[in-house]
């Protein structure tokens, strides 16, 4: 019942077959949505989550998602008022 998301690799010495590389394409076109969410709170919120207990890493990645989602909101308010 479980699809895998890992990517497969190329066999040493031939080509890719297509249904390997289209199923590489699909996994990431998800991926790369995910990863640049990640890499936006990295980068712009400092999110380095470094405390005692699950519940204050949760806590600090409950406002790092609502911050994020606060600043996505902005943009999509501000392209809208622009257009």
């Amino acid at each position: 019942m479980l699809t895998s998301r890992i990517h497969r690799r190329k066999p040493k010495g031939k080509s890719m077959p297509i249904a390997t590389a289209r199923a590489n394409a699909a996994k990431s076109s998800i991926r790369a949505r995910i990863e640049h969410v990640f890499a936006h709170q990295k980068n712009r919120f400092g999110l380095f989550i470094r405390t005692i207990g699950i519940t204050r890493a949760e806590a600090k990645l409950t406002l790092a998602n609502l911050a994020y989602n606060f600043d996505r909101l902005i943009f999509h308010e501000k392209r809208v008022a622009t257009a």
